[in-house]
């Protein structure tokens, strides 16, 4: 069965992203290379785990990080899945593996100084430019969007006088997420310069660059490393920290787990649990500093 079926499969049943199923086929040519290369077989549809234990030695000698080669086992594993489920193998060869151990990384999210720091300094900037950054940094920590999803946001997504935006996450999933008001005025602000230099062919995305093309994962990326490294001596300073930021401060304002697994866009209630860590120790500082015992 060629890898093009499971790749369709991938993206018109299982709903995954281009970006996604492109993931997949790298990690999955790389494998059909190194069987060909190395044991001279034409397929992988039927190596056995062998082979396979010794592609993830090849892969760790590479100096590979134990996390990088879980991917590739991974995408591996749903190809194999794939095969047992349309009948063309039996066994999968990797229903016994077990993950390398990787160390848990601890996000460390920005602090509330260092974002209104951010946010106060792009209020005077009244250009294009200016009013384009400040809402993508307002609206990522307001909202704690995914990159993916702020870059293609459509201006029909917003509903300003209802205060929500619509947002597409992973596998096509719509949620709706509550707006601000001094984000809707700083948005408000932006689509008027906004029109100056928008071109027709993306006169429907709603954040650009000053060309008036849509915006890029890379563009979006410099621009909240560019604000935060004046402003924050984190090592990682990238929009996933902010997503990570908008989660732990409102978990440590005492917003519900399950509220902030709906605002997220997560499938299930482990994919939010990791934010909690912060949580915790500001629960740990807080009854330090107010349990009677503690002298």
């Amino acid at each position: 069965m060629p890898l093009s079926n499971f790749l369709d499969y991938l993206l018109l049943e299982k709903n995954y992203s281009k970006h996604t199923v492109q993931a997949y086929k790298t990690d999955l040519n790389s494998f059909i290379k190194f069987v060909s290369e190395k044991f001279d077989e034409k397929s992988i549809n039927t190596v056995p785990y062998a082979i396979i234990r010794s592609w993830i030695v090849d892969l760790v000698e590479l100096g590979i990080s134990n996390r990088s080669v879980n991917r590739k086992i991974s995408s591996l594993k749903s190809y194999y899945r794939f095969l047992q489920k349309t009948k063309q193998i039996k066994v999968n060869p990797l229903a016994k593996h077990k993950a390398l151990k990787v160390s848990k990384k601890i996000q460390v999210p920005f602090s509330e100084n260092e974002i209104n720091e951010v946010i106060q300094s792009l209020k005077l900037e009244t250009n294009f430019k200016g009013l384009r950054d400040r809402s993508i940094v307002e609206l990522f920590y307001s909202t704690g969007m995914r990159r993916s999803e702020l870059i293609n946001l459509s201006l029909k997504d917003l509903d300003l006088e209802q205060s929500l935006v619509k947002v597409l996450g992973k596998r096509n999933k719509e949620r709706f997420i509550p707006l601000l008001p001094s984000v809707i005025k700083t948005i408000k602000q932006y689509l008027i310069v906004r029109e100056k230099h928008v071109i027709p062919e993306y006169k429907e995305m709603l954040f650009i660059s000053k060309n008036g093309a849509k915006i890029y994962e890379t563009l979006v990326y410099r621009i909240i490393n560019m604000y935060f490294s004046k402003t924050s001596s984190k090592v990682k300073k990238s929009p996933h920290i902010l997503r990570h930021s908008f989660a732990t401060h409102l978990l440590n304002e005492g917003a519900d787990l399950n509220a902030v697994k709906e605002l997220l866009g997560h499938s299930s209630l482990a994919s939010t649990q990791v934010y909690t860590h912060n949580s915790i120790a500001e629960l740990k500082k807080i009854y330090s500093k107010s349990h009677p015992r503690n002298l």
